[in-house]
């Protein structure tokens, strides 16, 4: 089943269960999904672009509740976090800390890369391989301790 025929039969069951949370959430995704369709001139979207594309979506509300979460905004701040669940559900399983962390020390050490003037080297290569697998902060963040 794809991310849109997904989409659309949780759209179904969250109105049907008057759950709003989750419809707010898979309509956030319906409509990314239908902005990427047109975008790239009506060609259906594969793995990897839907898997980006949602990763957006979760980045956005991420941003969100950390300002919300400053400004004291408890009941915007609960929205955020409502969709922000349903939206991760959709994504593949993210790596854990260590996992990237060993990915990453592999990298640098394949490449001889040390000291910080090469994380500009490192993130690319990085970032290739742990696409769709882990959040894009956390791997910047391990790169620039393993480097630094």
């Amino acid at each position: 089943m794809s991310l849109t025929d997904n989409v659309n039969e949780g759209i179904k069951n969250a109105m049907k269960a008057k759950d709003e949370a989750a419809l707010r959430a898979l309509r956030a995704i319906k409509a990314a999904l239908i902005i990427a369709k047109t975008d790239k001139g009506g060609s259906e979207n594969d793995t990897e672009a839907e898997t980006k594309m949602l990763q957006k979506l979760v980045k956005q509300r991420k941003e969100s509740l950390e300002i919300y979460i400053k400004q004291d905004r408890a009941d915007l701040a609960k929205t955020e976090e409502e969709e922000l669940r349903i939206i991760e559900a959709f994504l593949p399983k993210q790596m854990g800390e260590d996992e990237v962390r060993a990915i990453i020390a592999k990298i640098v050490a394949d490449n001889g890369l040390s000291g910080s003037q090469n994380i500009g080297k490192l993130m690319p290569l990085a970032m290739k391989e742990l696409s769709g697998k882990a959040d894009g902060k956390l791997i910047s963040t391990i790169a620039k301790e393993l480097l630094g």
